[in-house]
């Protein structure tokens, strides 16, 4: 995904522990292993003691990590896998993994999978980075968007428990709808909202037939799940042609009268900057499903790990990734940064916040966008945002479903 986190550039060259003594020769010396990592994604503390706990257990390695900024990261990303100078290994944002392995220029990983735990991913993480039945990129960590909730206006409507269904949910919000309040603050066009939906109802945005992409809003499931979107949407007042930035819903939230936003857990930081006294006053619960055994289906944001192909240490590399990818830096990084982590069976280090919980319920039933190096061109055009506005201000659905099925999937077959 675009990941949640930006910054400014900075790079970050963390010290080795040292070379062996008996090595006699420089070129003897310890193989040193660029890393790149994203800004925001680990912290300097975390990352240090990686660094030193690694080296001391591989003395053949120094580690060069390196932080990199995620403005203009696509460019620097594909610049470096086309050059005979590599990284190498490099966080990427998950969905951006089909767009840089198009290139050639990433390393097959298929074989290391079984050695990774691979069947104990979570599914919305692991998908991006399989193109093709081969694994390019390997989960690192993900975020994904449950439901903030204002526990005061909850109680004041009587209403004990989270809903568990999506019927249950409509009653509630229904119930919580009472002016001066609003049940809950969706705009028109927070389309990843609407992708659960129609993952929920068996849909998909685009699928492949014969070779080819075909928008697919126009299905029966898909028509379903918008439909939902309307019945949910009109229980508040958000602005049905815009999206979940305008105006910020972290600002609309933190007025204290609206009842429910669809984010992930950390807005409730910028929540706070706005409104401090908001601060026990907000819960979580996964978006609820159609039934209750399962929480709905959530778009899976994240990171993955990749080796590019020109790296001149492909062994050491891949060990690299094991170890950041594996069960004790899982564990340390969730617990750190409040992600979660790229195992559903570690999806328990984080019962002990109620957000970050939620979180990683929900991610046990998390999916991707269509994985084509020409899905960021469909977002890029806005015509999702475009057909669920239409649908909501009155127009027929079916039209319009077919419609932007149609720009969807010529836009998937660009180039093609």
């Amino acid at each position: 995904m675009r990941h949640p986190l930006t910054a400014a550039v900075a790079v970050l060259a963390l010290a080795a522990c040292g070379s062996p003594a008996q090595q006699p020769a420089a070129t003897q010396g310890p193989a040193r292993l660029t890393v790149w990592i994203m800004d925001g994604s680990v912290t300097k503390d975390l990352l240090k003691s990686f660094e030193t706990d690694y080296e001391h257990a591989h003395q053949g390695v120094d580690l060069d990590i390196q932080i990199q900024a995620w403005d203009g990261i696509g460019e620097k990303v594909t610049a470096a896998l086309a050059s005979t100078d590599a990284p190498d290994v490099m966080e990427v944002g998950n969905t951006q993994v089909a767009q840089y392995a198009a290139s050639g220029g990433v390393t097959d990983l298929t074989g290391k999978v079984a050695d990774l735990h691979g069947q104990d991913w979570l599914p919305g993480l692991a998908q991006p980075g399989n193109i093709d039945g081969k694994q390019y990129g390997i989960p690192w960590y993900a975020a994904n968007r449950v439901v903030v909730y204002n526990k005061d206006l909850f109680a004041k409507a009587g209403i004990k428990a989270p809903p568990t269904t999506r019927d249950e949910w409509l009653t509630i919000t229904r119930k919580l709808n009472k002016a001066p309040d609003q049940g809950i603050y969706l705009t028109g066009q927070t389309w990843y909202a609407l992708a659960g939906f129609i993952w929920d109802e068996g849909g998909d945005l685009a699928v492949q037939e014969g070779g080819k992409w075909k928008g697919a809003l126009d299905s029966p499931q898909a028509l379903a799940a918008m439909d939902f979107y309307k019945r949910l949407q009109a229980l508040g007042r958000g602005p049905k042609d815009a999206d979940e930035a305008n105006p910020p819903q972290h600002e609309v939230f933190a007025q204290g009268r609206t009842a429910q936003i669809i984010a992930v857990p950390g807005i409730t930081a910028r929540v706070l900057e706005v409104e401090p006294g908001m601060k026990n006053k907000i819960g979580y619960f996964p978006i609820p499903g159609k039934n209750p055994d399962k929480p709905g289906s959530v778009f899976t944001g994240g990171s993955d790990l990749i080796v590019p192909a020109a790296s001149k240490h492909q062994d050491q590399a891949y060990e690299v990734v094991k170890a950041l990818a594996g069960e004790k830096f899982q564990t340390d990084l969730a617990r750190t940064m409040s992600f979660v982590p790229n195992r559903t069976s570690l999806a328990g280090v984080l019962d002990s916040d109620e957000g970050t919980a939620a979180m990683a319920r929900a991610a046990a039933n998390g999916r991707a966008t269509p994985n084509t190096p020409n899905w960021a061109a469909v977002e890029a055009t806005t015509v999702i945002k475009q057909y669920m506005t239409a649908v909501l201000t009155g127009a027929d659905p079916a039209a319009e479903a077919r419609k932007v099925s149609a720009a969807i999937t010529t836009t998937l077959n660009s180039g093609s």
